[in-house]
C-alpha cells in the first residue's frame, strides 16, 4: 500500500504514469470522500482509472462507473475432476459456442425457457423503476444469455485439486451501455447547465436529490441486476452442454456471481457514501469474490479480508499494460498460439489484443493484493470461448 495523497491511495506496484495521473484528478473532485482506492490492476480508463474504488458524498459520476454496467464474473464448482474429462474438448468449446451467441451486437434468435423467468423479473424491476429498457434497446430481452466481445470469456478450468470449474465474465451488454452513454451525456448537460468546470469532462456528476440522479440510479441499478441475470443465464447454458458432454448431470458444489462495475451505498469512515467499483470487486470480510487473469493465465476465487482503508475491495483483474492498439502492433499470431499451448481454444488473430502478454502479470496483482483478499483457489484453464 502507498499513500500518493490525502485523497489517494494504492495497492498498484505496476502503474502507468498517465492512470497515477488520471487517478489523482479523479480524487481532487470535492465530494470524495475519505480517499479514492487504487487497486494492484490498475490502468487508464476513461473519465476515472479502470481499478479504482470511488466514494462520492451525494453524488455519482456515471463515467467512474463506466458504461458496461454491472460487468463481473460467475464461476461454477463442478464434480468432475480432471481425470474425468474427455479429450475432445474442441467439441465442447463448439457446443458452448453454439449455445450462447458471442461477439459485439450478437443476440438470441429466440427466448428460451430458462430466460422466461428471468426476463419476466426485469420487466416488473424496470416497471418498479418507471422506465421502458426498449427505449435503448428495443428487444432488449434478447441480449440476455449473450456474451459479448473484449475481454469476456467463458472457461472451462481446474484447481489446485484437479476439480473442475466453469467461469464466465460478462456484463450488461448494448442494453447497459445506452443507459450508461444516456446518462453521462446527461450528467455532462448537467455540468453546462450551472457552470461548472472540470478537471476533465468525463468526471461530471449527477447530484443526489435531483431527478437526474433518481433516473441514473434507478436504471443503473436495473442494469446490474441485468447484468447479474445475463451470467446466471449463460452459466444455466454452460451446465447444460457440459452435462450433455460429460453424460451426466451437472452438480453444482459451489456458485458465486459478483459485479466489478457498479455502484451502490456502503457505510465507510462514518459516513454514507455511493461507492463506485470500477474494475474493483466487493472484499468484505468472509465475502467470496472472483479474479480473472487474462485468456492463458491462472484465475482466483478469493474471500475478502474487509480491509477498511482499501474501502473492503480488491482487483477485479490483471489489468492491462497495453492498449489494444498497441497489443496489435507488438504481438503476432504465432505468439498468442505459443501462449495458448494446451489450452483448447478458437485460433484466430482476432483475440491477439487479449494475449496474456498484454496484461499485468497476474501473481503479482495477487501479491500486492494479498493485504486485501486471501485465495481460496487458483483454477487454470482448459478450454476457452471468447467472441470476436
Amino acid at each position: 500500500m502507498e499513500k500518493i495523497n490525502d485523497r489517494l491511495i494504492s495497492w498498484a506496484s505496476i502503474l502507468g504514469d498517465n492512470a497515477l495521473e488520471q487517478a489523482r484528478t479523479t480524487s481532487t473532485m470535492p465530494f470524495i470522500y475519505p480517499h479514492v482506492a487504487l487497486m494492484p490492476d490498475a490502468h487508464l480508463g476513461l473519465g476515472a482509472t479502470v481499478g479504482s474504488v470511488i466514494p462520492t458524498l451525494r453524488s455519482v459520476m456515471p463515467a467512474a462507473v463506466g458504461v458496461d454496467i454491472g460487468c463481473g464474473m460467475i464461476a461454477v464448482k463442478t464434480q468432475f475432476t480432471r481425470d474425468e474429462l474427455p479429450e475432445d474438448r474442441k467439441s465442447l468449446r463448439e457446443q458452448i459456442e453454439r449455445a450462447i451467441p458471442l461477439s459485439a451486437g450478437a443476440r438470441n434468435s429466440k427466448i428460451v425457457a430458462t430466460a422466461e423467468p428471468r426476463i419476466q423479473e426485469l420487466t416488473e424491476l424496470a416497471e418498479q423503476a418507471g422506465f421502458d429498457p426498449a427505449q435503448y434497446v428495443g428487444r432488449w430481452d434478447l441480449q440476455l444469455g449473450t456474451l459479448g466481445s473484449g475481454n469476456h470469456f467463458i472457461e472451462v478450468s481446474v484447481d489446485e485439486t484437479d476439480a473442475v470449474w466453469l467461469f464466465l465474465h460478462s456484463g450488461s451488454r448494448g442494453v447497459g451501455n445506452r443507459i450508461a452513454q444516456t446518462h453521462i451525456k446527461i450528467a455532462k448537460a448537467q455540468m453546462e447547465k450551472w457552470w461548472i468546470t472540470l478537471p476533465d469532462p468525463d468526471l461530471a456528476y449527477l447530484v443526489e436529490g435531483t431527478p437526474e440522479f433518481s433516473r441514473y440510479i434507478a436504471e443503473l441499478r436495473w442494469a446490474q441486476h441485468f447484468a447479474l441475470l445475463n451470467r446466471e443465464e449463460m452459466m444455466d447454458r454452460v451446465v447444460r452442454q457440459v452435462s450433455e458432454w460429460m453424460g451426466e448431470p451437472v452438480i453444482e458444489q459451489e456458485r458465486i456471481n459478483c459485479h466489478h462495475n457498479f455502484t451502490q451505498k456502503e457505510e465507510h469512515f462514518g459516513k454514507s457514501v455511493w461507492l463506485s467499483r470500477k474494475g474493483a470487486i466487493s472484499a468484505r470480510e468472509g465475502e467470496l469474490g472472483l479474479i480473472p487473469g487474462s485468456m492463458g493465465t491462472a484465475s482466483y476465487v478469493v474471500e475478502g479480508l474487509g480491509n477498511p482503508v482499501a474501502l473492503h475491495s480488491s482487483p477485479h483483474g490483471a489489468g492491462r499494460e497495453y492498449s489494444r492498439t498497441a497489443a496489435r502492433k507488438t504481438f503476432t499470431g504465432a505468439d498468442l498460439r505459443a501462449a495458448m499451448e494446451g489450452i483448447e481454444y478458437r485460433d484466430t488473430d482476432a483475440f491477439i489484443d487479449e494475449i496474456p502478454a498484454a496484461y499485468k502479470d497476474i501473481d503479482q496483482v495477487m501479491a500486492d493484493a494479498a493485504t486485501l483478499v486471501r485465495v481460496r483457489h487458483t483454477l487454470r484453464q482448459l478450454v476457452n470461448v471468447k467472441g470476436d
